[in-house]
């Protein structure tokens, strides 16, 4: 069994707890605050095993249904017996940088609070697009298919621009900087990757 199949069914089996206890989805939510201020480390990681609602499960799951198993492929074609290894860095490490810039932030901020897998999904969907730049990718309400780098340049600004307007309670800093620890980390595997990149798209 493939590491996203198991971390989607991790992820699914701990969210569905969570929607009928509240108690497990208070101890588990990423809070700046208690981090901060009552040492709970564990926030960093537990959140990403918890949604806010079956919609937001099913999304990320799916997203990362759909690219992880193929990044799982093309690490195993680059580093053979290291891949399971690098391929749990990558998840787990998008788990935990994408909050910091929250973190620090919030800190003090003790009604701040974030569920979901966005941050580390991401990670692996931009790890994805480095490796295979020209893969198409077909939205269900836009069935044209976008090269995967134009998509991932797009989806960089918007995300962006909206962590900066801060007018919903989407985690839309995770979103951005999950996907520049995936990059940042693919790269750091196997710098010959970025090349690779833009003789792909040019």
């Amino acid at each position: 069994m493939s590491l996203t199949i198991i971390i989607i069914i991790i992820t699914a089996i701990t969210s569905y707890l969570a929607f009928n206890n509240p108690e497990t989805f208070y101890n588990l939510k990423f809070n700046p605050y208690l981090i901060h201020h009552n040492r709970h480390l564990h926030r960093f990681f537990s959140y990403a095993l918890i949604h806010a609602d079956w919609m937001h499960l099913f999304v990320n799951m799916f997203v990362l249904w759909s690219f992880g198993t193929a990044v799982e492929t093309y690490y195993e074609h680059f580093f053979g017996g290291r891949a399971p290894v690098y391929f749990m860095l990558l998840y787990v490490g998008g788990v935990m940088f994408s909050t910091l810039p929250s973190y620090g932030k919030h800190k003090n901020n003790d009604t701040y609070n974030a569920v979901g897998a966005s941050g580390a999904v991401s990670a692996v969907l931009f790890s994805s697009i480095l490796m295979q730049p020209q893969m198409p990718i077909i939205f269900i309400f836009f069935p044209v298919p976008i090269p995967a780098w134009i998509f991932g340049i797009l989806y960089l600004v918007y995300s962006a621009y909206m962590a900066k307007r801060g007018t919903d309670n989407i985690g839309h800093d995770a979103h951005f900087w999950g996907a520049v620890f995936g990059l940042v980390f693919t790269f750091a595997l196997n710098p010959a990757f970025l090349p690779g990149f833009f003789e792909n798209i040019f």
